[in-house]
């Protein structure tokens, strides 16, 4: 009788190649032979670890064992199907309940109780083997993050990899994305004004994509950006194999390395947003609010702007007072509740809403002023053609730096000197040199758009007036978003900063002031 065999081929990441399964399946076809099997189904996993089951290879092997398609599974050693002794015999069990054989072609095993014990014992010998040989790529790895080098991955945000030492460099076209980051967060921004910000510079992440709310995060706890060169700092993976980026190791198993890479911002400013973040977190705010505050991220102390020099950020607060409880939505400054030392009372939330849309109205979005409007625009777009020269030699300059990384790349190979690493930066390289030259190309196809019209910011006015009609909060938020800057609080009078510097009609001023009410 001839049994329907699978065979299953992997080989792992560590010097290993294609060939390593056209081997196994070689010596497994020939065990076919030999053994009276014919193989039906073929799994393959490349470059998988079999540390972890994350091998769609090996579960899709699994699944179909349940189907009836095979009956016995091929293997060339014990190593191949497992090197975790769990989910070995967690696996084993699966294809012995669906009456499936695990065969290994090198190792000789049956079901006699020396055979178990001859098992068990490759077993562990395999996840010895794994594990003892990531305790010694871990000493290599600990060697080399004591000299301050890369040890792998994509550098931080604002940072590249000399190809000849293997340390950091400043990033120079990627420095203004961190600093454009730091510096508006503490100006008090939120996140979606600093992504807006970055969408407008044409600054992307890696990947080519724009800047998330993530990658924000990330940029904004990464301690390296001010010059300390860390290692080690995340735990690895879990019972379960999984990794998580937010559990942090033991200090003493943390390498840390002061001046160890180029500084990008101070330590003070770190710290300055550490504080402001944590703050943030304890009093999410906007993030967890049931009402909706058209001003959030725009709003800001004045006081304390004055007093302290800081532009703290007035959060939305709701209370309800009275017998019969009325409920009363208000903005009050971010420092009150976090060092007590600021005194600017509250204040209404429709008051200043209202104020800051009427001003929007009267301002901007007005038959007399959209003359002065328009031409304001018209300037704005055309002093942004005249910068798409600097951007134009700013790419270029950035592309020789890249030829030059490239060169020096390419002698050192001519020289002798190669390894992976060497060839993984070339092929990096290569591929930001294709986007520099792409994204030089956009800039040399650029043409002057057409100007904006009164009949279009007339459309753009009906526009606004509909959606305050109709009280449509999310609509009149982003309009008060593209036109207002920032509204500062003061204690007796309320000032709202245009980003356009949009003449007051009537009393010959720029901006707009007015007493508050509270």
């Amino acid at each position: 009788m001839t049994f329907r065999a699978a065979f299953y081929g992997r080989f792992s990441s560590d010097n290993q190649r294609d060939e390593s399964i056209d081997a196994q399946k070689r010596a497994a076809e020939h065990f076919c032979r030999s053994n009276d099997y014919r193989i039906v189904a073929e799994y393959e996993d490349r470059a998988k670890t079999a540390t972890s089951d994350k091998r769609p290879g090996f579960l899709q092997m699994i699944e179909d064992s349940e189907k009836g398609m095979f009956d016995v599974v091929i293997i060339h050693k014990l190593d191949r199907f497992s090197r975790d002794k769990y989910d070995s015999a967690k696996y084993k069990r699966i294809l012995k309940m669906n009456g499936i054989r695990l065969i290994s072609v090198t190792e000789n095993l049956d079901d006699s109780p020396e055979s178990i014990i001859l098992e068990s014992l490759l077993e562990g010998m395999a996840e010895y083997y794994s594990k003892n040989l990531a305790r010694e790529v871990m000493k290599g790895m600990k060697e080399t993050a004591y000299q301050c080098k890369h040890t792998g991955g994509l550098p931080p945000i604002g940072y590249s990899v000399d190809p000849i030492t293997r340390k950091y460099i400043i990033n120079e076209e990627e420095r203004r994305i961190v600093d454009t980051v730091f510096s508006m967060f503490i100006a008090g921004y939120g996140y979606n004004q600093i992504i807006r910000e970055l969408a407008d510079n044409d600054y992307k992440s890696r990947y080519g994509k724009p800047i998330s709310k993530g990658t924000l995060g990330t940029i904004l706890r990464n301690e390296k950006y001010t010059g300390t060169y860390i290692y080690n700092l995340t735990d690895g993976k879990d019972v379960h194999g999984k990794r998580n980026g937010n559990r942090k190791k033991d200090n003493e198993d943390v390498i840390r390395v002061e001046g160890g890479m180029p500084a990008i911002i101070s330590k003070e400013v770190f710290q300055q947003v550490q504080e402001k973040m944590d703050s943030n977190k304890r009093q999410p705010g906007a993030y967890k609010a049931k009402e909706v505050y058209l001003l959030s991220g725009l709003i800001v102390c004045g006081e304390c702007l004055k007093n302290v020099g800081t532009p703290y950020s007035m959060m939305g607060n709701t209370k309800f007072s009275g017998r019969n409880k009325l409920k009363y939505v208000t903005y009050r400054c971010g420092n009150r509740d976090r060092t007590k030392e600021c005194n600017n009372p509250e204040l209404r939330r429709e008051y200043i809403e209202n104020y800051v849309i009427s001003q929007l109205q009267e301002k901007i979005f007005n038959e007399e002023a959209i003359p002065l409007l328009a031409k304001q625009l018209n300037d704005y777009h055309n002093s942004k053609q005249s910068n798409v020269k600097g951007e134009r030699e700013r790419l270029a300059k950035s592309l020789e730096g890249i030829e030059r990384q490239i060169t020096n790349i390419v002698n050192a190979i001519a020289s002798g000197t190669f390894n992976i690493a060497l060839s993984s930066k070339l092929e990096e390289l290569e591929q930001h040199k294709l986007q520099l030259g792409q994204k030089l190309l956009e800039t040399k196809a650029v043409t002057e758009k057409a100007a904006i019209t009164e009949d279009t910011l007339r459309q753009l006015l009906s526009k606004f007036g509909v959606h305050v009609t109709n009280h449509d909060l999310p609509e009149i938020k982003k309009f008060i978003g593209s036109y207002v800057d920032k509204v500062l609080v003061y204690k007796e009078h309320v000032e709202i900063i245009f980003k356009l510097q949009i003449v007051d009609l009537t009393y010959g001023a720029e901006g707009s002031r007015t007493p508050v009410r509270r």
